[in-house]
């Protein structure tokens, strides 16, 4: 299988680490955030890995890689950037974030479910933001799940679910099949034509949606997803605390 890892964006909140390079290239404990997702996907059979390069792309430069530009990182964000790699859906993929680093075994884990969608997400979320300042609980895409484990996905994304009512954080990575990953395509495209730049789930503009604005839409629509359970073994990296926090207990 396939995977598609999206970086284009400019990290900001990492800087002065990502003054002059992408986020996933900021190193944690010897190695960049990039370098330990590679391992951890080709420690599960995923050898062959597509990044979507924007914001100094030029840096990205692994020969055993394959690259999708993304010129636009600057005006949109994370959907826009998955599109941008469009012909590499096909046939179905992983999907991650790229200031994301994981155990190896929960790829393992995501590469076994056999849903059409596969969400990662963590039961333990709430123990990272514990004196999180810079990236608080808001911030957090939080998912309402029925059913456990394996539970179907109800609604996910920021400030999408209530504290209370939450079943983990999805932590940016996961597993769409061929079908999923062609109806994912051809709603995004529908959905590009009807909306001509006007709002789209919690975006204020089309261009600039999550991901997990398209997979409201599509549960909403009555596509169903599917949560694959973890406990911890992973740390977000956006702001320069949590690359301290995470260089303090990242040992994988």
């Amino acid at each position: 299988m396939k995977a598609i890892i999206v970086a284009a964006g400019m990290g900001r909140r990492l800087a002065p680490y990502t003054d002059d390079r992408p986020k996933c290239l900021v190193e944690v404990n010897g190695r960049s955030i990039l370098e330990r997702q590679v391992e951890a996907y080709r420690a599960a059979g995923v050898t062959d890995i597509v990044v979507v390069r924007g914001y100094l792309a030029e840096r990205i430069a692994f020969p055993d890689l394959r690259y999708v530009e993304n010129r636009r990182f600057r005006e949109n964000n994370i959907l826009a950037s998955l599109l941008c790699a469009e012909r590499e859906m096909e046939g179905g993929f992983l999907f991650s974030y790229s200031d994301i680093v994981f155990r190896r075994e929960v790829v393992r884990d995501l590469v076994a479910s056999r849903a059409d969608y596969s969400l990662v997400i963590d039961r333990r979320w709430d123990e990272a933001y514990e004196g999180r300042d810079l990236h608080p609980v808001s911030e957090a895409e939080l998912a309402r799940v029925e059913g456990s484990p394996g539970g179907i996905v109800r609604a996910v994304g920021k400030r999408r679910v209530p504290r209370a009512d939450a079943h983990g954080e999805f932590i940016g990575l996961a597993k769409f099949s061929a079908r999923a990953a062609e109806t994912m395509r051809k709603e995004y495209r529908s959905l590009e034509r009807a909306l001509s730049g006007g709002p789209f789930g919690d975006a204020p503009r089309f261009e600039a949606a999550y991901l997990t604005d398209l997979l409201n839409h599509l549960i909403a629509a009555g596509e169903e997803m599917r949560s694959v359970d973890i406990e911890g073994g992973w740390r977000e990296i956006d702001t320069t605390q949590d690359l301290e926090r995470a260089r303090a207990i990242v040992d994988w």
